[in-house]
């Protein structure tokens, strides 16, 4: 049976080259698939087309490809589509970070909560709505994986105010399952875990090697292997404190928590040097000419490259729905309807879903630990505002949400962080719904 993947934001190089190998991996999708790639610029268009042709012809598959910067084209017929895509100017990361970092509120990555997070929410939302309405009507069946951050209000959004069957993915746990093993020289083929939480901010609420517990192992390697501690300062204090591992990396979690970030002297100490995304640093990246991105895409088609499948769950996931039917569970970011107890119903959460031929189930897991209800559940509830913020166009909500982030407060007043967030408002306002 033929069938078509659509991928929205293909100019996204790296990700389109990765997830197209591993969909061509699956015998279900040989000569019958036709791979459309979307973008709305022609030139980073072309370098995905690049590595895709690659990789037909390196693999020898006979599947087809199409390029169009018409989504519309893309979506007609699909049958699952991937969400890749950037909104807004390559500045627009000024706003989000480089105001925040005028009042003392810092970040590594900001494009997953806190104030830099919501507002690159608002700034990508509507363009994700306007994808999900194109969907609606040209393929209402299609299986719809988002990649776009910031992943919890973006799919949060998209599953109240649509019926499109959706989830959305992050590669930060079973990556952070194989680095934990790594640690104790465990192979990761005998390691089973149960991992359940908020994206960024799930934990391993159980991990075992050969059906035991793994757990002590890891806490004597922290505390007696110096590299290993080193390595992910942030993440190994808060499991020392907390009991259990989180997912995302020590950057991300830093920008999350009341604990790294709100003095110099403890960014110093828990982050490695140029762990703060600065204007200077935002500023030095712009590429106004497209010449650095030009260099990295020719180097990166360039570079040796396997065919071997990647560990990125979106082709397991459309090859057990419509390729060989494989079940196959995984994390996804879904809302929480009876997943995880003691976090707040219909809150986005990422938690275990399996993928089958009857499309998407989530599995209930229960309650989360006490510690991790509270360090989740503020999460939860400030991007649930956020998302009500953009459907009820409530400006308010937005300051709220801001007022309460973690990081934040931390470090600013209330008047200071309504002062903050009406900059990041009036310097947003060409991109913003509300």
């Amino acid at each position: 049976m033929k069938r078509k993947i659509a991928f929205i934001g293909a100019g996204s190089m790296v990700f389109t080259r990765n997830l197209v190998r591993d969909l061509l991996t699956f015998p279900a999708f040989g000569d019958d698939l036709e791979i459309a790639l979307c973008d709305i610029s022609e030139k980073n268009l072309g370098y995905s087309k690049s590595a895709v042709e690659r990789i037909l012809k390196d693999g020898g598959y006979g599947a087809k490809m199409t390029t169009t910067t018409d989504r519309r084209v893309a979506l007609e017929g699909a049958d699952g589509v991937l969400t890749t895509i950037a909104v807004g100017k390559p500045g627009d990361t000024l706003v989000d970070c480089g105001i925040p970092e005028k009042y003392g509120v810092t970040v590594c990555v900001g494009d997953t909560r806190g104030p830099q997070g919501i507002f690159r929410y608002l700034r990508t939302i509507p363009a994700i709505m306007e994808i999900v309405r194109d969907m609606e009507k040209l393929c209402p069946d299609a299986v719809l994986l988002n990649y776009t951050n910031p992943m919890a209000m973006i799919c949060r959004t998209i599953q109240e105010a649509s019926s499109i069957t959706t989830t959305g993915l992050c590669h930060s746990v079973q990556g952070t399952a194989m680095m934990l093993a790594r640690w104790i020289g465990a192979p990761f083929e005998d390691i089973t875990y149960l991992c359940a939480g908020i994206n960024h901010q799930a934990h391993y609420l159980n991990y075992k090697w050969n059906g035991k517990d793994a757990y002590p192992l890891i806490r004597e390697k922290i505390l007696n292997d110096k590299e290993i501690y080193e390595s992910e300062k942030v993440r190994n204090e808060m499991y020392l404190a907390l009991n259990y591992y989180v997912t995302e990396s020590s950057v991300h979690n830093s920008e999350y928590n009341a604990w790294f970030r709100k003095r110099p002297e403890l960014i110093e100490q828990y982050l490695r040097e140029g762990s703060t995304l600065t204007s200077e640093k935002i500023k030095s990246r712009l590429d106004p000419t497209g010449e650095r991105r030009a260099e990295r895409m020719n180097t990166w088609l360039a570079e040796p490259f396997t065919l071997e499948r990647g560990h990125e769950y979106a082709a397991y996931i459309f090859n057990a729905i419509f390729g060989d039917y494989t079940i196959f569970e995984f994390n996804g970011n879904i809302r929480n309807f009876g997943l995880i107890d003691n976090l707040p119903h219909g809150c986005c959460v990422e938690s275990p879903v399996e993928a089958s031929r009857a499309g998407l189930r989530p599995i209930h897991v229960g309650p989360l630990p006490a510690n991790l209800a509270i360090l989740n559940g503020i999460h939860a509830q400030i991007e649930d505002m956020a998302v009500h913020a953009y459907l009820t166009g409530d400006r308010d909500l937005v300051y709220q949400c801001n007022y309460f982030d973690p990081n934040t407060s931390s470090v600013l007043s209330l008047k200071e962080i309504r002062a903050m967030t009406d900059e990041m408002f009036e310097a947003g306002k060409e991109w913003l719904p509300i």
